[in-house]
């Protein structure tokens, strides 16, 4: 049976100024070449297998010191950090502030203070873990390139490939020893920058083992 033409719902051409269309948050640790510890609040992040894609500003302090040590380390807040999360997200580990930050960040050297975050030992990589994060991945590049530019070429974002070395989770998460709890689990989402928290489960997929 063909639907009624007055059955079709009414679709709007829009042009959002962003794409964040309820995306997970996550909280990358890194260090530079002087072991300064650096926290980046990011939304832009999928996984398949143990394999990260994240997407990165060419200007931040995160993607500088992946590119330069290879290392981080990618902790998953549960949604009740918001509020720590978004006291540094204005925050920027670069001195000076880049032009296009200017007026809306200030630089921060330590962002474990300033979020309230307390740093952890990492057990494969050499950035700290975040301890208040429930889920840590320990991730090393593997890969990036650049996927926007100025007319001039200059690089303004980047899309970075990491491979997961070590995983650690909170114990009061882990089920049937290798599994996460996803009754338990509770990630940020950024959904068109507000915060949000996961509703109630509707279903599963048919290859959930738990």
């Amino acid at each position: 049976m063909i639907n009624k033409k007055e059955d079709i719902p009414v679709f709007l051409t829009i042009q959002p100024k962003v794409l964040y269309f309820g995306t997970p948050v996550a909280l990358i640790t890194s260090i530079d070449k002087n072991a300064k510890t650096n926290i980046g609040p990011i939304s832009s992040l999928w996984a398949l297998g143990y394999n990260l894609v994240i997407g990165l500003g060419c200007d931040s302090k995160t993607y500088q010191n992946i590119i330069e040590i290879k290392e981080c380390v990618v902790n998953l807040p549960s949604a009740d950090l918001f509020e720590n999360i978004e006291k540094i997200s204005n925050l920027t580990g670069l001195n000076p502030v880049p032009a296009n930050k200017s007026g809306k960040y200030r630089y921060e050297e330590d962002k474990f203070s300033a979020g309230n975050f307390q740093p952890m030992a990492a057990e494969v990589v050499t950035p700290p873990a975040i301890a208040s994060c429930p889920i840590q991945l320990e991730c090393v590049l593997q890969n990036h390139y650049i996927v926007e530019s100025t007319i001039d070429f200059i690089p303004l974002i980047a899309s970075v490939h990491m491979k997961v070395v070590n995983v650690r989770v909170h114990e009061n998460l882990v089920i049937n020893q290798d599994y996460i709890d996803p009754s338990k689990w509770s990630p940020l989402i950024y959904n068109f920058r507000h915060y949000y928290a996961l509703g109630e489960k509707v279903g599963k997929n048919f290859r959930a083992d738990v």
